[in-house]
Order: structure tokens, then C-alpha cells, then sequence
């Protein structure tokens, strides 16, 4: 079994930061990609930011500039660095990796369970 779990979500004001963390754990070979996913309330989970296991990074233009992701693979931990939220950044993130497990010959996608941002004005 494997699991991501985020964490760092909370309430803040417009043009604040935060920084999010998703841990994974358990039966874990190696990690490829991990990704940071949000929703807002009444609209589809969009991209956010992705990183390869070698670091290249890849983010929606709405947060270009304001967001950086980055991982530990020591510690099997990606995060997003969030600075300058605005209104529209307000969602659940959810955090999303591929990983290979011990005994299996193909990675699999794993979800987090979600952790809430919220802006306020």
C-alpha cells in the first residue's frame, strides 16, 4: 500500500503565502512524476505544477511566477511553494505522484486526500 498525505493548507489573506507538502510512504521503489492538482468549489481539478524525478518543472500559467514546486526524493516529499495568493487560488490541492512499487512492473497514480487553501480579501 501506498499513500500520499498533504498537509499546509490553510486560511490566509489576499498577496500572503503558504507552502504545501505531500508526503508519500509505504512500499515505494522509486517515485516519477509528482504534481500539485487543485479545485475550486463548481469547477474541474486543474494542473498546477508537475516535477520529474530529475527536477524539470512545468506550471499553469495562472500561477507562473507565484509558485514554485519542488521534491526531496530522500523523502519521498513534494511541495508548492504558494507566494502572492490571490482570490482565485482559493481550492483544494491535491497532490498526485506516480510510483513504482516493490514487486510491480509499472507505476501507478496515487491521489492525496486533499488539503484546503483559503484567501480571503
Amino acid at each position: 500500500q501506498v499513500q500520499l498525505v498533504e498537509s499546509g493548507g490553510d486560511l490566509v489573506q489576499a498577496g500572503g503565502s503558504l507552502r504545501l507538502s505531500c508526503a508519500a510512504s509505504g512500499n515505494i521503489f522509486s517515485i516519477n512524476g509528482m504534481s500539485w492538482y487543485r479545485q475550486a468549489p463548481g469547477k474541474q481539478r486543474e494542473l498546477v505544477a508537475l516535477i520529474t524525478r530529475g527536477g524539470s518543472t512545468k506550471y499553469a500559467d495562472s500561477v507562473k511566477g507565484r509558485f514554485t514546486i519542488s521534491r526531496d526524493n530522500a523523502k519521498n516529499t513534494v511541495y508548492l511553494q504558494m507566494i502572492s495568493l490571490e482570490l482565485e487560488d482559493r481550492a483544494d490541492y491535491y497532490c498526485n505522484a506516480a510510483i513504482l512499487s516493490g514487486g510491480d512492473d509499472y507505476p501507478v497514480n496515487y491521489w492525496g486526500q486533499g488539503t484546503q487553501v483559503t484567501v480571503s480579501s
